[in-house]
């Protein structure tokens, strides 16, 4: 498995909020000069499960009522023989379908009205269900991924021809490092709506999956030229690092200098940009290059998002 991830998400009223995709220019799957600490989740680690029963998703309302409407535990067993019930053993699609336990004070209230509008064709119940899974995603998508993705596959089981269900799965896979579900997930959202704020994170999974080729494909995609400066910085970002992964460092140089690595903007994107860039210097041998750049980078980084300071510390002993 690729390594862990860096994680942003599509803007613009998604469940999970924040801006698209930038792998680091020299790992896919991990934001530009992300410090160890602030990474998102371990790909590959399961989160919690769920517990067998819900309030929420309760058929009749008594205390003992299963999912997926059962007898109650009363009408199994015989009064009276002191016996322990033996609950019934969930299928792996059952399981997905119920999805993990949602958190108490979720009402799906907290998702923006563009991801609401797109739940109301939905029975009320049922989009009321759908809704508390893909804000249970958004709250979790930075400190559990995986229990973010897991929330984000009740929600798709629910919900499968809706394009922001599918976009948030694909977006919580791709903070849990399912690169392959996760591009699975956009492709369709973006089958569905046409959007192309998906394609830096389609991009970066191409990287982690080993397919730099293609990222380099998606980042030529006419829709880029209009994207945000953001958003185009973060294609770059990733664009740069797939051209490190076919070992053309001096084409990675050349991509992020057409880059607006001298904008006197203090945005996260700017930061990540200069990061990367410094990164690809010292990759390159350029060593004295890199500490100006490492420099600039700090100077501008005032929430610490990245490692900038400490790596300039680093060359600035090899130096002398």
């Amino acid at each position: 498995m690729a390594e862990e991830r860096r994680s942003q998400r599509p803007s613009g009223g998604r469940p999970t909020g924040g801006k698209p995709a930038a792998g680091r220019s020299g790992k896919p799957g991990q934001r530009s000069g992300q410090k160890s600490g602030q990474q998102r989740g371990q790909s590959g680690k399961s989160a919690e499960r769920s517990t067998r029963w819900s309030p929420d998703d309760r058929r009749g309302g008594g205390k003992d009522a299963p999912r997926r409407g059962g007898k109650p535990a009363s009408a199994r067993q015989p009064a009276g023989r002191g016996k322990p019930v033996d609950k019934p053993t969930r299928s792996a699609d059952q399981a997905a379908y119920d999805g993990p336990e949602l958190p108490e004070g979720i009402t799906g209230g907290e998702l923006d009205r563009s991801v609401s509008a797109q739940l109301k064709g939905m029975p009320e119940k049922l989009a009321a269900r759908v809704a508390r899974h893909l804000a249970a995603a958004g709250l979790f998508i930075d400190q559990d991924p995986e229990l973010a993705y897991q929330h984000a596959l009740a929600a798709r089981a629910r919900a499968s021809r809706i394009a922001v269900v599918r976009e948030a799965t694909g977006e919580a896979a791709y903070a849990a490092g399912h690169y392959a579900e996760a591009l699975a997930e956009l492709r369709a959202a973006k089958r569905m709506n046409g959007a192309t704020a998906y394609l830096p994170i389609m991009a970066d999974c191409h990287r982690a999956l080993g397919k730099p080729q293609d990222a380099l494909k998606l980042a030529k995609s006419p829709g880029v030229a209009n994207f945000s400066p953001e958003a185009k910085a973060e294609m770059t970002i990733v664009e740069a690092g797939a051209r490190r992964d076919l070992g053309q460092l001096d084409a990675a140089l050349r991509t992020l200098e057409l880059a607006p690595l001298q904008s006197k903007s203090r945005g996260s994107w700017v930061v990540r940009l200069r990061y990367a860039y410094a990164d690809t210097l010292e990759a390159a041998g350029r060593d004295q290059d890199a500490l100006t750049w490492f420099h600039r980078t700090d100077a501008i980084d005032g929430d610490e998002i990245t490692d900038a300071a400490e790596r300039a510390a680093s060359l600035e002993n090899r130096l002398g």
